[in-house]
């Protein structure tokens, strides 16, 4: 089977958060081809042995992206509460070439995030949080092109956290890692991951990691 590795841009990618706790063969694509449509995401799903499908987690000050120390989510429900798995939204996933942007209110009155296109909104320590794609970093305020993979926008209690990478002036801080991951033209089937460290607000040095899984749709 073959498989292609990915490039994408991600260049504006946030995630909002305020607290946490420690603890056969196919056809190739021509090189360079871009992908436009919808990254259709399966569901997380965790075990004993760790998490598949669509989930991030979050690394303390300090850690790695292989061995942590993870901050722990009290709100999960899986064995190793580091992992916070994801559910597909009303688009099914992450949309190219275009934005999803969140409702004109992006928070209710308890700092729950309203954003429910891309994943079905989860709960960060006992708040909501959702994700979207916009022309404007909220942290930072400065423009981003359309998603190519970019704008990628996580909502938590009225605040934001930018996980570029790069971040929106172009450079990888800390643990920041580039996006990757594989493609198989013949499924569509793709992994995407990447890691961005925080910088500033209360969770400065925090590095979030984020996997993406699901089947690629072309737009028509």
């Amino acid at each position: 089977m073959t498989r292609r590795a990915l490039a994408v841009l991600a260049a504006s990618l946030v995630f909002a958060t305020a607290a946490c706790g420690s603890s056969g063969s196919g056809h190739k694509q021509s090189a360079g081809t871009k992908l436009v449509g919808t990254f259709k995401l399966t569901a997380g799903h965790c075990d004993a042995s760790g998490a598949t499908g669509t989930y991030f987690r979050m690394i303390d000050p300090g850690g790695t992206i292989a061995h942590g120390k993870f901050c722990g989510n009290p709100d999960s429900k899986c064995p190793d509460r580091s992992f916070t798995v994801e559910r597909p939204g009303s688009d099914g996933g992450l949309v190219t070439g275009t934005y999803q942007p969140g409702p004109a209110k992006p928070f209710d009155a308890k700092g729950n995030a309203r954003a429910t296109r891309i994943v079905a909104p989860g709960s960060f320590t006992a708040i909501q949080f959702g994700i979207s794609t916009a022309a404007t970093d909220p942290q930072t305020k400065k423009k981003v092109p359309a998603p190519q993979i970019t704008a990628w926008s996580a909502a938590w209690n009225n605040l934001y956290f930018n996980q570029g990478s790069p971040k929106p002036d172009g450079s990888r801080p800390g643990l920041t890692t580039p996006v990757s991951g594989t493609y198989d033209s013949a499924t569509h089937a793709f992994v995407l991951t990447w890691a961005s460290q925080v910088v500033g607000g209360p969770f400065n040095g925090f590095t979030g990691y984020w996997h993406l899984q699901g089947t690629f749709a072309p737009a028509h």
